[in-house]
């Protein structure tokens, strides 16, 4: 009998259908070069470095951006970030098409930010946890996404400030003709200590914020001024408030 055939669309369908089974689409990746594609949005839409053995292993195998799958990825875990170099730009703009993306750093960042810098023009939503946070390398990074909507900051309560990036020291690279969007989700936690700085940048952006929803964390009585500050900047647009007194215990 002749092979039978099937058309690449309910071909395409029972790929979609394996998308939760990693085992399976792997498997698929074998029957033929033609399902391979297809398997391939499904096997690298979400890709995680999270050791620094993981990242060198992808650089191994995969050391030319263009053959890369890394333009299947929408959602971008990244933890080593104190280990990217100014070398690795040209293979994290391999990663074009990122829609999510969470940078974390557990120790003190020595390196630029700036192999990242709009690394995915369709970024919109733009995950920062950093223990010791350098205030000038974030906001460059974060203006550097022209669609960015939703902007979630993490610092942890106890940890030092990089005096190298004061609050008020000036941006590192040159401003984008654009700013972001901001119309999603802002979401400031941990110690503000480190993060007061973007706030009160975000506030000077000439395109102001347009945020729907605001989630804010106070660590000090003092924080109630800049988010007086935020909430007023977003009154024509805020459509939910969520404040945590982590000094008091007590949300509203």
């Amino acid at each position: 009998m002749p092979t039978p055939y099937l058309p690449p669309e309910l071909l395409d369908h029972i790929v979609d259908l394996l998308h939760d089974n990693q085992t399976a689409l792997r498997n698929c990746c074998l029957v033929s070069s033609s399902w391979i594609p297809r398997t391939r949005t499904h096997l690298f839409a979400e890709v995680r470095f999270d050791t620094k053995g993981k990242l060198e292993l992808w650089k191994g195998m995969f050391p030319d951006p263009s053959a890369s799958p890394a333009h299947y990825t929408k959602i971008l875990f990244f933890n080593p970030l104190r280990f990217v170099t100014a070398a690795d730009a040209d293979w994290i703009k391999g990663f074009s098409r990122v829609v999510h993306f969470h940078g974390l750093s557990r120790t003190k960042i020595t390196t630029s930010l700036a192999p990242f810098h709009g690394f995915s023009p369709v970024i919109k939503s733009l995950l920062l946890h950093f223990i010791i946070l350098p205030s000038s390398q974030l906001f460059d990074l974060i203006l550097s996404f022209p669609l960015l909507e939703d902007l979630t900051m993490v610092n942890s309560y106890d940890a030092p400030i990089d005096t190298r990036n004061s609050p008020d020291g000036p941006s590192t690279v040159i401003q984008p003709p654009s700013t972001p969007v901001f119309t999603g989700t802002l979401c400031i936690c941990g110690d503000w200590r480190g993060i007061k700085s973007i706030a009160h940048r975000l506030l000077s952006l000439p395109g102001g914020i347009h945020f729907r929803k605001l989630g804010l964390d106070w660590y000090k009585e003092e924080d109630i001024l800049l988010t007086i500050g935020l909430v007023e900047e977003c009154s024509h647009t805020l459509e939910s408030l969520d404040i945590t007194c982590a000094f008091s215990g007590e949300s509203m």
